[in-house]
């Protein structure tokens, strides 16, 4: 919940991708801190809402300009909006974020809604990026088997191998070491590990924190960025929690990468967490496998999920999968997506 990641791409929802150019801006700190507060009861989101929209569309608007592209050039947009919610378990997400309002504040079409013909299906609603990850992948022509891992605010993998495609949420990842480091240190998030990195793991909370019954669970499977609890490490040091919560995100990666259908060559890292030393180094040390990040096949790291939201909504208005029954736990492979075109 920390901004807004906006990306050009070029695709025809397939195998064609040409990256462009990259957009990204913090919240206000007033929005920020209200977005951390929901879900609460009965709380009137339209305002909230209003705000996510408006500034999402700004940067969509920033961004082309950066690039010299005319808003007009710009055939879809895919707009996730914020998550707020995501207990599939029960059925329910829960993303802000007005489509309508961006595609008639633009003139350009919009896709929205992207989790939940998945679960009308069966599935959990999440993750999401595979099908992106399998494109960005074969693009590079690395070598397969292969495991892509975003570590977001959850960590989540994907691994491509031929005809399969699997992926699941692994647990935590950079959501409750940002979270300990804000309450604790008064930061927005551990830079580069460092506070992480003068802390010792607390063993004995990191065992209360693995007994956890997500961890028991196999994939397909997906969770909440506030599914875990902080109490196991509230005693804790500022520096130890960071470093216990550091090794706990390793830790639920490494327990998943037993679980693949098969052990892929490598791991190539994205997301916020790649730019964690000591999380990378905490995850070295427990795969077992080369741990790379999204920079050493010249992708830009910092930009693969809008670029993903950008390519499921090029595969929603031609009407192709976007999820798969071992990717999300969907009943079949299945579309989704709910397009929004301009009324005025």
């Amino acid at each position: 919940m920390d901004g807004i990641d906006v990306a050009v791409l070029v695709t025809d929802g397939e195998g064609y991708l040409r990256t462009g150019g990259v957009f990204g801006s913090p919240y206000p700190e007033a929005l920020r801190r209200a977005l951390l507060r929901l879900p609460a009861p009965a709380a009137d989101t339209t305002d909230i809402e209003r705000q996510v929209t408006d500034l999402q569309t700004q940067a969509v608007r920033d961004l082309c300009a950066a690039e010299g592209l005319p808003i007009g050039e710009i055939d879809l947009i895919g707009f996730h909006g914020q998550t707020i919610l995501h207990e599939p378990e029960q059925g329910r997400t829960w993303q802000l974020g007005d489509g309508q309002r961006m595609a008639d504040a633009l003139g350009v079409p919009v896709v929205t809604a992207f989790r939940h013909n998945d679960m009308a299906h069966g599935g959990q609603g999440a993750p999401l990026a595979p099908a992106y990850h399998r494109a960005l992948v074969r693009s590079a022509a690395v070598p397969e088997p292969v495991a892509v891992l975003n570590i977001g605010g959850v960590s989540n993998c994907t691994l491509i191998d031929g005809e399969r495609l699997y992926a699941c949420d692994c647990g935590p990842g950079n959501a409750l070491i940002d979270d300990w480091v804000r309450n604790r240190c008064g930061v927005n998030y551990d830079d580069g590990g460092k506070i992480a990195l003068t802390g010792r793991v607390d063993v004995q909370a990191l065992a209360r924190l693995l007994e956890n019954p997500y961890f028991l669970r196999s994939g397909p499977k997906s969770l909440d960025r506030n599914a875990f609890s902080l109490d196991p490490v509230a005693v804790l040091s500022p520096e130890n929690g960071a470093a216990t919560l550091s090794a706990l995100t390793a830790s639920a990666i490494a327990l998943e990468a037993q679980r693949l259908p098969v052990v892929p060559r490598e791991w190539i890292v994205v997301g916020g967490g790649r730019h964690n030393a000591h999380l990378l180094g905490e995850l070295r040390a427990r795969v077992g496998r080369t741990v790379t990040t999204a920079e050493d096949f010249g992708w830009k790291g910092d930009a693969i999920e809008a670029q993903a939201f950008a390519y499921l909504a090029a595969r929603s208005v031609r009407g192709l999968a976007l999820s798969w029954p071992e990717t999300t736990g969907v009943s079949r492979a299945v579309s989704g997506g709910v397009l929004w075109q301009p009324q005025r």
